[in-house]
């Protein structure tokens, strides 16, 4: 198979991924407000393993803000910093533990302006950061800790 298949299909099953994930964590109210937990935002490590995880975070977490209600400056907002993430993700693959980071910064900046002025949601910037950043060090750094340590066995018959 062609290399730029494998590419689009990975980065298609990465979407659809993280899609189901995102729904999971919905269904327990943790996919969106002042305290979420994605799921899904686990797999934000794999643009350490693969470039291909890039585009598939990015269209996953448009089409899972599609799909959860959300309207559109969180749809734009939401994916561009799971899109930053992945970017630096993949910049940093090389150092496991600072790899995990970018999508943890990048929503804890962005998502509180989303919070505050697209929903109205009421407290403080300085709050929705340090509640969206904890739910990211929770779903990015420790399920996503996980899921490096085990992808680091399978990683040369999955990548």
């Amino acid at each position: 198979m062609k290399s730029k298949t494998k590419f689009i299909i990975r980065s298609a099953v990465i979407a659809a991924i993280y899609v189901a994930l995102t729904l999971v964590s919905s269904a327990f109210g943790l996919a969106s407000g002042a305290i979420q937990i994605r799921l899904s935002e686990a797999l934000t490590v794999l643009p350490i393993f693969t470039p291909a995880a890039i585009p598939g975070l990015f269209v996953g977490c448009i089409l899972a803000n599609l799909v959860t209600g959300s309207i559109i400056i969180d749809i734009v907002f939401g994916s561009l910093a799971t899109l930053i993430g992945g970017i630096f993700t993949r910049l940093l693959r090389k150092h496991r533990l600072l790899a995990t980071l970018p999508p943890v910064i990048s929503n804890a900046v962005i998502i509180p302006f989303v919070l505050v002025y697209a929903y109205g949601i009421k407290g403080s910037l300085w709050y929705f950061a340090i509640t969206v950043g904890l739910g990211e060090i929770i779903s990015c750094c420790i399920l996503g800790g996980l899921f490096i340590t085990a992808l680091r066995r399978f990683e040369k018959h999955l990548f």
